[in-house]
């Protein structure tokens, strides 16, 4: 079993933005595969399913991208899930729009979301599908950037991104994380 974790911060009021591409991912994976993400409980919303012949829980935590890990944390001990079946996908403001990276293990950076995640589990060494949005222009409009309107043209290369995010993520539970770094990084 995976538990797959895409971060963002509620879609009502954020779905449109460039810090919930790990929603929007999840969003496609369980469409393609028909899983309803519904159920809410452990603080974020989350639906089981199979994917490729693999049992998988995909969430997406709904207490606000800061606080991400909570919500993981729980998942995981309830499920008494071990770190190497989870996998996070999340945005990534160091990697282009429309550009993916696959990582074994590492630092949460910059992003708030991630260090909540590793805070709460008390370790960096899981698995990581980042999806990239580019920086804005000027450094102090980085948080009007990440939750702010996008213009088409982004929108289409954010588009690409979550998709082979998406792919990836099939590839991943399909043939490993080496397979899966060696086609998509």
């Amino acid at each position: 079993m995976y538990l797959i974790v895409g971060l963002g911060n509620p879609e009502k009021d954020y779905g449109a933005t460039r810090h919930n591409m790990g929603f929007n991912t999840i969003n496609k994976l369980a469409k393609q595969y028909g899983i309803e993400v519904i159920k809410n409980k452990f603080k974020g919303l989350y639906g089981m399913g199979m994917i490729e012949g693999e049992k998988v829980i995909l969430l997406k935590p709904q207490t606000f991208m800061n606080l991400s890990g909570e919500s993981i944390k729980e998942v995981i001990q309830f499920y008494k899930l071990e770190i190497d079946q989870l996998i996070v996908i999340y945005d990534d403001i160091d990697i282009e729009p429309g550009i993916i990276k696959i990582r074994k293990a590492g630092g949460p950076g910059t992003h708030n979301g991630m260090k909540s995640v590793v805070k709460e589990l008390n370790t960096q060494s899981f698995k990581r599908i980042r999806v990239g949005i580019g920086k804005p222009e000027e450094k102090e409009n980085l948080m009007e950037y990440v939750i702010g309107a996008i213009s088409d043209e982004d929108r289409e290369k954010l588009d690409k991104g979550t998709d082979l995010a998406k792919e990836a993520m099939i590839e991943m539970i399909k043939n490993g994380i080496d397979i899966a770094m060696n086609k998509f990084n």
